[in-house]
């Protein structure tokens, strides 16, 4: 079978900047899986996806020119209904037969499977391998339907009466199998070698593509497009750095920026532009935003992170004379920087808590109120966080009660990204306390440092009381995560929670004070502070299981499903799950380990079919057999190190005191029935198994790390 390399391109209009990663990976994918399911190019085949502002494509290695014949085996029907008692064909075999382009002469090459009644007859024969034009059809369609199109758009094809539908546009299709052109067609376009470059700077038009591997560079060289998204970006990045290096500053780090950037382009040009001084008066994140937001500009920083008076400008065309291109963006970045400062100016003409009382006609959700009476809600959950944290109840009251009054200001309702940072603006600048400022700075943060610390507890009283109370809330009116959406965002404010808990956890280990901080109390009081009947369903139990179940989820990449499930199956207090998953990985690397949680496995199982209560304790006088006083004298000895050691926190040491109980074990099970005719023996040793299985899983449920 003869094989060369495959380049496929759809030109189009602009496409949508913010699609366009997606689209070029997924039409590179489908397009590729297609070919491979028919047996035209190999799963091993590179496949290289091609994706600018104006086209789509994609470049397959070793695609055939036809597909391997492959054989075909087909179930027909049992024996007895396909053959007559003298071995002739039914009916209903010479019709089944003929559905398949076979004749009764294909009767005698029939093979059978199976014996007596389930004996079946087979027809096999060879399928033709598909032509790659085909093939090709096959796969552009598919590949075209499968595209993640935001909104798709109609429009009327060359001839003014037919119709389509596509994302935007299409006024090209390129299909070489090596040099040769495959006949296939889309959208009412038949393929060609043509298409067409940059537009404004190609250095011809249009680019005749002259073999599927020259299509890159001749892009390039040719068109002045770099057409893959990677290699685009790639260059942009270059640029950015080169750029910024001679001046000393670093380009603002923004992935969806720059993929963004990268969809807008063809041919990357950066520039430095910049802007008066004087608007750094101005909060850098305001300056930072308008800049990335409208402009699509990389703002440079200092070496201190910094906003400096310099940006960076990727352009779509490179001219000997940049200057215009510079100045003209310039020009038109000021007047949206002079917004910001004028928001900023106005905005702190009045002071964060005149706004308050604006919140109440602010509607947070129609179930569930106002603004205003949500953060009086989330003040009552923070005064009682804060008495059980130690922290400053009055400053976490204050923090509560001016945390939402920015959203009324100018400068959020023109980026509603920065509600919480222009707070903690606005409250220094009116005297508040910094720790108050600070915690509706910090009220909205989602990413948080693995080593960072609790610098000011007002700020994780504050995050923990909202979190709370969005989560007990929106939980109660019945709008919890379904699969893939969760508009309300109640799985992050799960893990914010769960980053407080393992924090102050922390904290309190610091300062050798036991956490206080209780999640079972907290949601209780947390569903405490709504009006009666305003939340229904089982919210403390489906919450606190939501939370652990979001924890588990976190943690099963690092320390695996066993022993992610043995420590969960206690559901312990949140600041104590890590440290207990570490305990669980370092017995599980034991000797013993294995045996000894078969053998809790065993005892659990054993426990659930028990009739009737379990003794709490065994009676040493009423054992029978040496095995017994011997798991009983062990677990006399090992039973009381072990739980010292977990009541100190010590859970390592705790587990690893139950490898000497392995023999014991072992030697109960080889030489003792549990079962026994005597009702009084079998309770006692029900007894000796239940104290064997309360001092195993103090720390997690070991049997679920049994195979």
């Amino acid at each position: 079978m003869t094989s060369a390399n495959l380049l496929v391109e759809l030109f189009v209009e602009e496409l949508p900047p913010k699609a366009l990663k997606k689209l070029g990976e997924a039409f590179a994918s489908a397009l590729a899986d297609s070919l491979v399911a028919q047996g035209l190019a190999d799963p091993a085949s590179a496949v290289t996806e091609f994706a600018s502002p104006r086209r789509l494509g994609v470049h397959v290695e070793k695609v055939l020119a036809r597909a391997a014949d492959r054989p075909v085996s087909t179930k027909l029907m049992p024996v007895a209904v396909g053959l007559a008692a003298d071995g002739r064909p039914t009916p209903a075999l010479l019709k089944r037969l003929a559905a398949l382009g076979a004749d009764e002469s294909a009767v005698a090459a029939l093979r059978r499977e199976g014996e007596g009644k389930n004996a079946a007859l087979f027809h096999d024969s060879i399928a033709p391998g598909v032509a790659l034009a085909d093939g090709l059809q096959k796969a552009l369609e598919a590949a075209m339907a499968k595209l993640p199109i935001p909104k798709v758009m109609t429009y009327q094809l060359a001839d003014g009466w037919s119709t389509v539908n596509f994302v935007r546009p299409v006024h090209g299709l390129v299909a070489l199998h090596g040099a040769e052109i495959v006949p296939v067609s889309v959208l009412g376009l038949a393929a060609g070698r043509e298409t067409q470059g940059h537009r404004f700077e190609a250095r011809v038009s249009p680019v005749v593509v002259q073999d599927a591997d020259r299509y890159a560079a001749q892009m390039q060289d040719d068109g002045a497009v770099i057409a893959s998204f990677a290699a685009r970006r790639a260059e942009i990045v270059r640029q950015l750095q080169a750029a910024a290096e001679p001046l000393g500053l670093l380009p603002v780090e923004d992935d969806a920026l720059l993929d963004e950037v990268t969809a807008l382009v063809e041919r990357p040009n950066v520039l430095v532009g910049q802007f008066e001084a004087a608007f750094l008066e101005v909060p850098q994140e305001c300056l930072i935003l308008t800049m990335k937001a409208n402009q699509k500009y990389f703002p440079l920083l200092d070496r201190g992170g910094r906003l400096t008076h310099r940006f960076l400008i990727v352009s779509n065309i490179r001219p000997d004379d940049a200057s215009a291109v510079v100045g003209g963006n310039e020009r038109v970045v000021r007047p949206r920087l002079a917004d910001a400062r004028f928001f900023f100016d106005q905005d702190r003409r009045k002071t964060l808590q005149s706004r308050v009382p604006g919140l109440a006609k602010v509607v947070y959700h129609n179930k569930l109120g106002s603004q205003g009476e949500r953060v009086e809600r989330v003040r009552a959950i923070a005064r009682w966080v804060a008495e059980r944290l130690d922290a400053d109840v009055d400053l976490a009251d204050r923090a509560a009660l001016l945390a939402k009054a920015d959203l009324l200001t100018d400068m959020v309702g023109e980026f509603p990204e920065l509600q919480g940072v222009m707070g903690g603006y606005y409250a220094r600048h009116d005297g508040e306390d910094e720790r108050v400022a600070q915690a509706i700075a910090d009220q909205y943060l989602v990413r948080r440092d693995e080593t960072e610390d609790v610098s000011n507890l007002i700020s994780e009283v504050l995050q923990i009381a909202d979190r709370m109370e969005t989560l007990v809330g929106i939980w109660g009116i019945g709008l919890k995560p379904t699969g893939d959406k969760d508009p309300f965002a109640l799985r992050r404010h799960a893990l914010s929670v769960i980053k407080s808990f393992q924090l102050l956890g922390g904290l309190c280990a610091l300062e050798k004070r036991p956490l206080r901080l209780d999640l079972d109390e907290l949601i209780a009081h947390s569903l405490s502070v709504f009006p009666a009947g305003a939340l229904g369903g089982n919210v403390a139990e489906e919450v606190k299981l939501f939370v652990y179940e979001r924890n588990a989820n976190q943690l099963v990449p690092d320390f695996g499903a066993e022993a992610t499930a043995a420590v969960f199956a206690n559901m312990p207090p949140l600041h104590e799950v890590v440290k207990r998953l570490k305990a669980v990985r370092e017995f599980a690397a034991l000797a013993e380990a294995p045996a000894l949680a078969a053998a809790n496995k065993r005892v659990g199982n054993i426990l659930k079919k028990a009739e009737g209560e379990v003794g709490a304790a065994a009676d040493p006088a009423r054992f029978v057999e040496a095995a017994e006083s011997a798991l009983f004298a062990a677990l006399s000895d090992i039973a009381p190190r072990a739980d010292a050691a977990f009541a100190a926190g010590d859970y390592t040491a705790s587990l690893q005191a139950l490898a000497a109980l392995k023999g014991p074990v072992d030697a109960f099970f080889d030489h003792v029935m549990v079962n026994a005719d005597d009702a009084a023996l079998k309770a006692n040793r029900l007894a000796l198994l239940n104290q064997l299985h309360r001092t195993m899983n103090r720390v997690a449920d070991l049997s679920r790390l049994a195979a």
